[in-house]
């Protein structure tokens, strides 16, 4: 099949569930989007607030606090929110995306040279009697490699280490300090880390992202070298797209039509749907693309009305405000939108 740049627009928002809000538990919703991005503690609860018919936030922090879900480094080097069995096989996937981190970080410096069985050492001595707040684990480590500061150690940890970020941090309106704390992930889940089986990682991502190319699983996951896998998965389908650049997708997922309408939504800084494929085309047009990335990263949260990237919004005292739209709306767009930012403000109010 050839894809035109519509169809895999619509085809990518039918199978994020942002076309139609689905009725699903918000834990189901994770797994099949294998993770949601949560650097930011908002965009989980923006993400799945667009996805779900209905959405108790507190349903959500419950999740994360009863282990059913879990604050981890993994994709693209980022704090995602995912299921215990991806907390730890994702990142044990992902360690050369932080290999890559800890020789271009200038945060971590001189410290990327530390003995690494050493620290590996160190680390477990640390944290054997329990989880510590980040500012803790770093001040430890520092006694044990005075040649280095807390904050660069405790950066090496992160790294090194697969660990988890334990609640409040990321629940909901949280009362009191949100710091982190940090735990070993298999501990803290009570599973073993261990690695991922690629090819079934890669057919979940493409139920839920394609049809795509090596290069996007790559932009989604930070992994290189990713097309000698597909081309060896002779169970998948090879489309292409409309400038003849071949597609990977499994047999059987789900196809949109171009006419499909896409009611606006509101998303958080880094949505899956933004990051997950190369040219991060699927949901923007060329010329909007860097009204959303800053200096340090996403400027704000991001508007979107028939399928593509319109605007950005922020959320200033439980209320929508918009920043900026890219064009004129029409009146249904605009009802839409005005319907939206009602839904979102009443989970702000929650």
């Amino acid at each position: 099949m050839r894809f035109s740049r519509l169809r895999l627009n619509r085809t990518l928002l039918l199978r994020q569930h942002l076309l139609e809000r689905v009725a699903m538990p918000p834990v189901a919703m994770v797994e099949h989007l294998i993770g949601l991005q949560a650097q930011e503690p908002l965009s989980p609860y923006l993400s799945l607030a667009a996805r779900l018919t209905d959405l108790d936030p507190h349903a959500v922090s419950a999740a994360i606090e009863d282990r059913s879900l879990v604050r981890v480094l993994s994709l693209r080097d980022t704090v995602h929110l995912h299921r215990p069995a991806d907390a730890v096989t994702l990142p044990v996937w992902a360690a050369p995306v932080r290999e890559r981190e800890m020789k271009a970080s200038q945060t971590i410096g001189a410290a990327r040279s530390v003995d690494r069985d050493a620290f590996a050492a160190a680390v477990r001595e640390v944290l054997a009697d329990g989880p510590l707040p980040q500012r803790q684990l770093g001040a430890e480590l520092a006694e044990r490699f005075p040649e280095h500061t807390a904050a660069q150690l405790g950066g090496v940890a992160r790294l090194l280490a697969v660990l988890a970020q334990l609640p409040p941090r990321g629940c909901w309106k949280p009362s009191g300090s949100t710091a982190v704390a940090y735990d070993f992930a298999d501990r803290w889940t009570g599973r073993s880390l261990a690695e991922p089986d690629v090819p079934d990682v890669v057919r979940r991502y493409l139920r839920a992202y394609g049809p795509a190319s090596a290069s996007d699983v790559t932009a989604w996951s930070g992994i290189t070298r990713l097309g000698p896998v597909l081309k060896a998965m002779t169970d998948l389908e090879v489309h292409e797209d409309e400038n003849g650049r071949p597609l990977y997708d499994v047999a059987g997922a789900p196809v949109a039509e171009e006419d499909r309408p896409a009611p606006a939504r509101l998303l958080g800084c880094y949505d899956n749907v933004w990051l997950s494929h190369a040219a991060r085309d699927r949901v923007t047009a060329a010329e909007h693309r860097g009204l959303w990335m800053g200096v340090n990263g996403a400027q704000a949260m991001s508007v979107y009305v028939d399928g593509w990237l319109a605007g950005l919004w922020r959320a200033e005292d439980g209320r929508v405000a918009l920043i900026r739209l890219v064009r004129d709306l029409s009146r249904s767009e605009q009802a839409e939108l005005d319907a939206e930012i009602a839904r979102v403000e009443d989970l702000l109010a929650r």
